[in-house]
């Protein structure tokens, strides 16, 4: 068996990416641009023969990108002569065990070959637990196989410590709890944390543990300190009894993400009555700070006596789809990652090195709101089946409820593919909702219907799939008027236990709206998060061509109220929208 993607295949899909960026459309011609671009001096001639991906979590992301660069540049070969190159795919931890556990059973139902070109060579997570859940869960697939490697004998590339991040005014506060965990669970500003701190609520954020690594490590870190049991030692039963506390915990998040780094992000860019501490990695607080304004919010990373190592290896599958050429291509992979110039290029961007003797550099400093020295407990991860339970219980109990009015642009020009995506993307979404989620649906063009109420029930659901299988392209687009509807909806049903946000996904500019577009900020920002309602606002703009939409003004709208804006394409929305329902 040889590599999955040949040099001719990998050039000409960057091609197509290239050709796309500007605004061409593939044509049936295409391979044979391709072919001429080639003979003119174009990277496929004397290219490499094949191509293996690294598959990393997002704290790895900017290491392996950088790292693949660097390595491509030596113009690899295997002993034989066949040269090769390196490309890197960043997603959730979460996300890269899903893909990994979708691939090997469509392997082991004969849906898919050992050679399809989905596979990916070198998997990375951002820690020990979902190594441990992926060689549990292919475990059972494929019994006594033992296709991925026990956690020692996967390769350390790099490690960073979870860590609380919170604005140096509030840190304190934190850092003279013993146990910061259960102190959340009774706590409910920051004064009852330290009686110097000002009486600001208390605003968490983690990521989705069904998503993330550092989510997962959280949550588990949470029933870890509750109970005052290391999470090796945790069984079924401690979660059932414990689950109320950690549920406790859970009620002063005020959001979810889908990725650590994007969730650090957002909290730095909306301040601390947004988040006021944030469980995230070390490599966070250290992006944080350099990438602060002269005078922002500093941040400072404060240690709990207990804690995860998020250590990220070089997961090589011993298994059939990965070839011997691969395997050899993977294992200089690794020793180019491991070596001292991509180790120092770690610490660079904030990670600690996963080769002993490599100084951890200047970004590990009290400037950058770290310690170096810093000493605790690195935690180990619970048995698989107990995570699974923990996961269980955070869906089912434990996680915040949320109530989220998804706002659809129904206007003419949605007609054809773009309608029959969203369709399918708000069936999804309706599939998946847990018994801690509701959403509003409301359809608008240039009338405004009336919201459907949808959730986990039978009956909820119903109610979902009528509501989308009646989406009918037509008429204008009056966004400012439908989004100010959907705020008053929740001002008006309102579940102060509950996360509550508004998601609008248009591809037009308004049109035909009575409120104006500044009176619409206003009142969006007197209700997200600089007020009491606490009501966030996330646009998504549509296209299918590029155009139609005004990404200014949708950012806009978003971000005065804690939200954020993206963009979609029919061949996106449906993973866009999986990313925007994990946030609540």
């Amino acid at each position: 068996m040889v590599g999955k993607r040949s040099s001719r295949e990998f050039e000409q899909q960057e091609l197509k990416s290239e050709l796309k960026k500007i605004g061409f459309k593939p044509i049936a011609t295409l391979p044979l641009l391709a072919i001429a671009l080639a003979g003119c001096g174009g990277a496929n001639f004397g290219g490499p023969a094949f191509t293996i991906e690294f598959r990393v979590g997002s704290a790895l992301k900017h290491l392996c990108a950088d790292g693949a660069e660097r390595f491509n540049r030596t113009k690899p070969k295997l002993d034989n002569g066949q040269s090769f190159q390196l490309t890197c795919t960043e997603m959730g931890s979460g996300d890269v065990v899903t893909s990994m556990l979708d691939l090997a059973n469509g392997f082991q139902n004969g849906a898919i070959s050992a050679d399809d070109p989905s596979f990916p060579t070198l998997l990375s997570v951002d820690g020990e637990v979902f190594l441990s859940q992926l060689g549990f869960q292919m475990d059972a697939l494929f019994p006594g196989q033992n296709y991925i490697p026990d956690i020692p004998d996967a390769p350390l590339i790099a490690n960073s410590p979870m860590v609380f991040m919170v604005p140096d005014d509030l840190a304190a506060g934190l850092q003279s709890q013993d146990n910061i965990f259960a102190a959340l669970v009774d706590a409910e500003n920051h004064t009852d944390l330290d009686s110097s701190s000002r009486p600001l609520p208390i605003s968490f954020v983690q990521t989705a543990p069904t998503r993330s690594n550092s989510g997962l490590q959280t949550l588990i870190s949470q029933f870890a300190s509750v109970s005052d049991r290391p999470p090796e030692q945790l069984t079924s039963a401690d979660i059932q009894r414990y689950q109320a506390d950690v549920q406790q915990i859970q009620s002063k998040v005020t959001r979810y993400g889908a990725s650590t780094s994007t969730l650090a992000r957002d909290a730095i860019a909306n301040g601390p009555f947004w988040a006021s501490i944030a469980s995230v990695y070390e490599s966070s607080v250290i992006a944080a700070n350099s990438e602060a304004e002269v005078g922002g919010t500093r941040y400072q990373a404060v240690y709990p006596q207990d804690t995860f190592t998020s250590n990220m290896r070089a997961i090589l599958p011993n298994a059939p789809w990965v070839s011997d050429d691969e395997r050899e291509a993977a294992l200089q992979v690794i020793d180019f990652f491991r070596s001292d110039e991509i180790q120092r290029l770690a610490t660079e961007q904030g990670l600690r090195p996963g080769v002993p003797g490599i100084p951890l550099g200047p970004k590990f400093t009290e400037r950058f709101g770290v310690d170096p020295s810093a000493t605790y407990n690195s935690l180990r991860p619970p048995a698989p089946d107990v995570v699974d339970m923990m996961l269980r219980s955070w869906q089912d109990f434990a996680k915040r409820p949320s109530q989220v009015v998804v706002v659809v642009d129904s206007s003419g020009s949605m007609e054809g593919v773009k309608l029959s995506a969203v369709q399918s993307t708000l069936s999804a979404y309706i599939d998946s909702l847990g018994p801690q989620e509701e959403i509003v649906l409301v359809d608008f063009d240039e009338s405004i219907r009336q919201p459907i109420l949808v959730d986990s029930s039978q009956e909820g659901r119903a109610r979902g799939y009528q509501f989308v299988t009646g989406l009918r392209a037509d008429g204008g687009t009056r966004l400012y008027d439908a989004t100010i509807a959907a705020r008053d909806y929740l001002l008006q049903n309102a579940r102060p236990e509950a996360i509550n946000a508004v998601i609008v996904l248009t591809d037009g500019e308004d049109s035909g709206s009575q409120l104006s577009f500044d009176v619409l900020n206003q009142e969006l920002q007197q209700t997200g998060f600089a007020g009491d309602a606490r009501i966030a606002v996330f646009t998504v703009g549509y296209s299918d061509r590029g155009g139609g939409f005004n990404p200014r003004v949708l950012e806009d709208i978003a971000s005065v109220s804690g939200g954020y804006y993206r963009e979609g394409d029919p061949s996106s929305i449906s993973r866009l929208m999986a990313d925007l329902q994990v946030e609540f």
